[in-house]
């Protein structure tokens, strides 16, 4: 099991294994996301910030490909995978101030690094996460897209596809990244939220629209709801994430 808490320096800019000053850590949950990785790594690349790659087993060329644009790797067996923990994972490994945790098929915006220095540069923020885009265009996923913008508006509540950053102290004083078995992203919005003020930035991450190409938008989008709707219910997690996975 992951340690609750990482004992590493909580301010400044520290050095990373390769000597460099590190200000901002950058780490990319990934698994079988060979024809992803490298765009995703790519963006999350700039002067001062490490990327670190946390693969959940990946049984194609996904490390290969992350290695090879500049990524550090940190590998976990499928078996004791699953986004919490490898969150969990790349918190531990990092070294920057703020983490960003970003889905591999996910492109962070040109100059998220400086907008996330403004942001955290008052001392009330604690986090926060960017606006949302996919990468295709069509009315219905411009429907997602707008219901994203209403729960964020209303709510106050960003997912972990809009890239969610935090400092690394309010990790330290939550015990490190919450861990379950889905809903892992709103769990630690939550818990920021309790030391502080989120920044939503209007900056938009750009993230892939396969998968609700794929299995349909709206049947996607129904799904996305009753899992929230049974997260708020307080039903079994791990029974949600089961029935989510099918």
């Amino acid at each position: 099991m992951l340690p609750p808490r990482c004992h590493l320096p909580a301010k400044g800019a520290v050095e990373s294994c390769y000597g460099a000053p590190v200000t901002l850590s950058v780490v990319v949950l990934a698994l079988n996301e060979e024809s992803q990785i490298a765009d995703a790594v790519r963006s999350a690349s700039a002067p001062g910030v490490e990327v670190i790659v946390v693969d959940g087993g990946s049984t194609d060329a996904t490390r290969e490909r992350a290695v090879a644009v500049g990524a550090r790797i940190v590998d976990l067996e499928r078996s004791n995978a699953g986004r919490a923990r490898q969150m969990a994972a790349g918190y531990c490994e990092s070294r920057g101030e703020t983490i960003v945790f970003l889905h591999a098929d996910t492109r962070l915006p040109v100059g998220f690094d400086a907008a996330i220095a403004d942001a955290m540069s008052n001392e009330a923020v604690v986090g926060g996460a960017f606006g949302f885009r996919f990468d295709q265009r069509s009315a219905a996923l411009r429907f997602v897209e707008f219901g994203v913008r209403l729960r964020v508006a209303l709510f106050g509540v960003p997912y972990g596809d809009q890239a969610l950053f935090v400092r690394r102290s309010v990790l330290e004083r939550i015990g490190g990244v919450p861990q379950a078995p889905i809903m892992e992203d709103v769990d630690l919005v939550r818990s920021m939220r309790r030391h502080g003020r989120l920044a939503l930035l209007p900056q938009p991450v750009v993230t892939s629209a396969r998968r609700y190409v794929g299995r349909g938008v709206f049947r996607t989008m129904f799904r996305n709801w009753i899992a929230v709707a049974g997260y708020l219910l307080g039903i079994d997690r791990a029974r949600l994430a089961r029935w989510y996975r099918q």
